[in-house]
């Protein structure tokens, strides 16, 4: 684990500040901006959940996006409004999904930089849709250091995962729906990779429903929100591991540290076990397909933690559905 001052020079883009952190209007702006490419999913209460659970539990089924996930809002927020023909994005999956979907439909080239280990169904997926793949390293740091190399010898232009504020405004259209679709509700959880979603989501729910908690949410082996938080800067972790795919970034960005700082009420922690049998418990209570990094809401239910101070109302966030079927199965078997 490695603490990078604020104000230091730091190595990788990937940190860099992009800009200022996205408001209401630039949320709005994106929302009109994503119409009719991004879907607005449903929020629906499961009666199973809420009586499991003893309060009224609302699912927003991001997995229900045109690409199984809730990338696209960023992305094509973000490249929408690039002139570059050629784009490039570092991804363990499903930022890269939603780019190759995002240059496919905006006629531009596309390179997506996956990690070796990266789940083939994604991959295919990715190829699908026209982008040329890349599989290098194993950690976001390697990737990085892959994708500066192609910016640097074709021009491209690099897409962030989630430090930028196109990308947050894109994804904050998600927290936009929720207040908009429910007149009232508590609490919020959403999952947390590098924190763009959190970052938007927070953003959009503090700016019109105050009263309302955002919290996040991460796999033990990959708790570098909770280290910045509490170190008040940037914590890069040395190996983050999970099963959750798309929630192991080896550091949150400084933008989306900062939205966090203002924004959310706090994140929880759960395990490899307890996201698998969030899984399960949304295949079989709620029949939806959430991939890992999407059952991890559900995993902080299942894992009891301090549910009092979520109050009687509270929307899990299913942030995907790209789950490879050999995982599917070994969850719903034991």
């Amino acid at each position: 684990m490695h603490i990078y001052p604020q104000d230091s020079e730091l190595e990788s883009d990937r940190f860099m500040n992009q800009g200022q952190l996205p408001n209401l209007a630039d949320i709005v702006a994106a929302s009109k901006r994503i119409e009719g490419i991004a879907t607005k999913t449903p929020i629906v209460e499961s009666p199973s959940l809420s009586k499991r659970f003893g309060r009224r539990v609302y699912l927003k089924l991001e997995c229900f996006q045109p690409i199984r996930v809730f990338k696209i809002r960023g992305a094509y927020n973000k490249i929408s409004q690039l002139s570059a023909k050629n784009i490039v994005a570092v991804s363990s999956g499903n930022h890269g999904m939603a780019v190759a979907y995002s240059s496919r439909l905006l006629g531009k080239k596309c390179t997506v930089v996956l990690p070796e280990t990266a789940v083939q169904e994604k991959v295919n997926t990715i190829i699908e849709y026209g982008a040329e793949v890349i599989r290098y390293g194993k950690y976001n740091t390697d990737r990085d250091a892959r994708a500066k190399e192609i910016v640097n010898k074709t021009g491209a232009t690099l897409v962030h995962p989630f430090n930028d504020p196109d990308i947050i405004a894109g994804q904050g259209t998600c927290g936009l729906e929720i207040a908009n679709q429910l007149d009232d509700f508590d609490s919020v959880i959403v999952p947390v990779g590098g924190g763009g979603l959190v970052s938007g989501i927070s953003t959009a729910i503090k700016s019109l429903r105050p009263e309302a908690k955002v919290y996040g949410v991460e796999p033990q082996g990959a708790p570098k929100l909770q280290a910045a938080l509490k170190a008040g800067q940037i914590v890069t972790l040395d190996s983050p591991k999970s099963i959750a795919d798309g929630l192991i970034p080896s550091a949150v960005g400084d933008l989306t540290l900062e939205a966090c700082q203002k924004y959310v009420d706090g994140v929880y922690s759960v395990s490899d076990d307890e996201i698998l049998a969030g899984m399960k418990l949304l295949v079989r209570e709620a029949h939806i397909f959430p991939e890992p990094s999407g059952a991890a809401p559900a995993a902080v239910l299942l894992a009891n933690r301090d549910l009092d101070r979520l109050g009687e109302k509270v929307v899990l966030v299913i942030s995907g559905g790209n789950v490879s079927l050999g995982l599917l199965a070994k969850t719903l078997n034991g």
